[in-house]
């Protein structure tokens, strides 16, 4: 599980992405490369880090899914993922 603290973190980067997306949208647009350097850090969506939906683990994410290999796993396990069946795993 990762600590609250870093989820929360995640959280505001979010909304610290949306808030600013027009605003970088169209300073690209215009060429203004100075005024996106004043803009905050945390307002470019690279600097999002995905996590898993359900235990918030940042590595072993898979996209497709939303959760971490680990989870995927113990959810094909139980059958929770149709169309998943076990292999050698």
């Amino acid at each position: 599980m990762a600590k609250e603290s870093m989820k929360a973190r995640e959280v505001k980067r979010a909304k610290t992405v949306a808030k600013y997306a027009e605003k970088r949208k169209a300073l690209k647009e215009a060429g203004d490369f100075e005024g996106l350097q004043k803009l905050p850090k945390n307002a470019s969506p690279i600097r999002m880090h995905n996590r898993c939906k359900l235990t918030g683990r940042p590595k072993g994410y898979m996209r497709q899914f939303g959760i971490s290999r680990v989870m995927f796993r113990e959810m094909a396990n139980k059958g929770l993922i149709p169309g998943v069946r076990k292999a050698s795993w």
